[in-house]
């Protein structure tokens, strides 16, 4: 009886008839009753009679059978006048020895604040999640704008190099463009990385590629699926790599040609790599240059932690970038 009366867990100890043979003071305080008349009361009695629901009489019987007991079981205390009450209530079935009398031990906790507060929370976050989805179409749609001028910029100069400085923006442009598109869809900001890459190759291909008869652009990925952090690097990355594989790997255009984009992801890493059949690198490495993109690739997987790999595949060439996963016992 003293641990009931002292409990700061809104408690009751009922009979066999559901009868209260003691009550805490934290259960007459958190449901305004008067301890003098809860004590010796009826459970369906107490209040207006809003504790008789059926559902806690029937759950509640069952328990003094020992058929069952109550484990965080949530209903509504729905009161005449006042606001209506989420609680969750557990009853379990106290046997003493010697004794046939059964006592039942009723916990009843109020929810009610938590689960508006879950609600605010949640429609918070909703709330953030559709604003975020109208700023990625918006900025999506401005890179395409900022990409369009672009590429109007390049048709109207008269120098090559300009001419090729301004496409190569613009692809560079698409690249985010793309992956913004990407993630005005996709749930949590999580990017498909096999939809993102051959969206971003059809891009590429759509402008650059001169006779789709004979040079072909493919994507082979895995069902690999990262942050949004991640394929901002790894497009523009691609976007580089053919580009530059477009643009220096088939310069007779007379031959049928193929790039394939490849990636997947391991638990031991990942690897990206973009392959080409044509001329292959330069014979004399010493008249080589690394341009801008090469600057742009190699400073890329430098923040991804990985390491860029040039391979003559005879015939064409290969750049592959790999990310090794180093275990925490080796850091």
């Amino acid at each position: 009886m003293a641990l009931v009366f002292s409990s700061a867990t809104p408690l009751l100890l009922l009979d066999a008839n559901l009868v209260i043979k003691a009550a805490s003071g934290s259960f007459c305080s958190a449901f305004a009753l008067d301890p003098d008349k809860v004590v010796g009361a009826g459970l369906a009695s107490l209040g207006s009679g809003e504790w008789g629901m059926p559902q806690l009489r029937s759950l509640l019987a069952a328990t003094v059978a020992g058929d069952a007991a109550i484990d965080a079981y949530e209903l509504d205390l729905v009161r005449l006048g006042k606001p209506t009450r989420r609680l969750i209530v557990n009853a379990h079935r106290l046997d003493y020895l010697g004794s046939d009398d059964a006592r039942i031990a009723l916990a009843v906790l109020d929810v009610t604040d938590a689960r508006l507060t879950e609600k605010l929370k949640d429609d918070a976050v909703r709330e953030k999640h559709i604003l975020l989805q109208e700023l990625q179409h918006r900025v999506a749609n401005s890179l395409q704008i900022i990409a369009s001028v672009l590429m109007q910029s390049a048709r109207k100069v008269q120098s090559d190099e300009a001419r090729n400085h301004l496409q190569d923006a613009h692809h560079r442009v698409m690249s985010i463009a793309t992956l913004q598109r990407q993630l005005a869809t996709a749930k949590a900001g999580d990017v498909v990385l096999r939809s993102y890459f051959t969206d971003l190759c059809d891009s590429i291909g759509a402008s650059m590629i001169y006779d789709h008869q004979l040079l072909e652009l493919s994507v082979v990925v895995d069902d690999s699926i990262t942050s949004s952090d991640v394929p901002v690097s790894l497009g523009l990355i691609v976007t580089e790599l053919v580009i530059n594989a477009l643009k220096h790997a088939f310069p007779e255009r007379t031959r049928p040609g193929k790039i394939v984009v490849e990636y997947w992801s391991r638990p031991s890493g990942w690897r990206l790599s973009v392959e080409d059949d044509g001329v292959g690198m330069p014979r004399d490495h010493a008249s080589w240059k690394p341009g801008l993109g090469t600057g742009i690739v190699d400073a890329l997987a430098k923040q991804l932690d990985a390491s860029v790999t040039i391979s003559d595949t005879n015939p064409g060439t290969r750049v592959a970038i790999i990310h090794l996963n180093v275990p925490a016992a080796a850091l």
